[in-house]
């Protein structure tokens, strides 16, 4: 198993696996069952994909507000004496009006041959405000000794984001340090044999998700035959028996 260490001047800053926070940013806890409203953590693929990374929570005592007016950037927030000679402080800069800066104070290391990328936390996705800050895709080689800074989108005119003490406000995966690929349409057999699995899973569907499926709220049918293959499909791949 892959290690990433990490090391910070501000302990609140410590990250931790990304977690769905229900109720929460991810939704109420309403059961898979007819007449439920839908939430992003009734999605299998996007709940996955949650809780995939590593998720930073904002450390400091008072919220920032970021806003704009009359195509100016603004940042206001309490972050009172400089800690430690020789930091930027306060930590968030203007970048161009168009962007941010945070000077955050954390060194994540992964092992060569991986590398950290920079993204907006899942909650982004989910947040109906538009207050949640938009955390720039960026990627950090594993040599690189620090994170330097962080990069955000500023939020549009007449909008704000905001950065609440406690709460996570970007999230960051672990990658290969590079993307060795082509990208090549399928052989007309691949092709075929990938049709062919789709009809049979299409087919199944109903018994597949026997016992699991429900109509939401606003008329969407969920059903758990994505679930129920993914179960088989860890399964066989804790047994080391190949996916037929």
């Amino acid at each position: 198993m892959n290690e990433v260490k990490f090391r910070t001047r501000e302990h609140r800053l410590a990250p931790r696996r990304t977690r769905l926070e229900i109720p929460g940013w991810a939704g109420e806890r309403e059961p898979r069952a007819d007449g439920s409203q839908e939430y992003a953590w009734h999605c299998t693929p996007f709940s996955e994909s949650a809780q995939y990374g590593i998720e930073l929570f904002y450390p400091y005592d008072n919220e920032l507000i970021v806003s704009a007016s009359n195509g100016e950037l603004r940042l206001e927030g309490d972050f009172g004496s400089c800690p430690e000679e020789g930091l930027q402080w306060p930590p968030f800069r203007n970048f161009g009006n168009n962007y941010y800066t945070y000077q955050i104070l954390l060194d994540l290391k992964v092992e060569p041959g991986l590398a950290l990328r920079t993204e907006p936390h899942p909650r982004f996705f989910t947040d109906r405000t538009g207050t949640c800050p938009i955390a720039v895709p960026a990627l950090i080689r594993h040599w690189w000794p620090m994170m330097f800074f962080m990069v955000f989108k500023s939020p549009e005119e007449g909008r704000r984001h905001v950065f609440r003490p406690g709460e996570p406000f970007a999230q960051v995966i672990v990658i290969p340090e590079e993307a060795p690929f082509d990208i090549v349409e399928m052989g007309p057999q691949e092709a075929a044999e990938r049709e062919m699995q789709a009809r049979r899973l299409h087919a199944s569907r109903d018994r597949l998700s026997e016992g699991s499926r429900w109509l939401s709220r606003t008329a969407t049918v969920f059903d758990g035959s994505y679930r129920f293959m993914l179960r088989a499909a860890k399964a066989q791949d804790k047994n080391k028996e190949p996916l037929k």
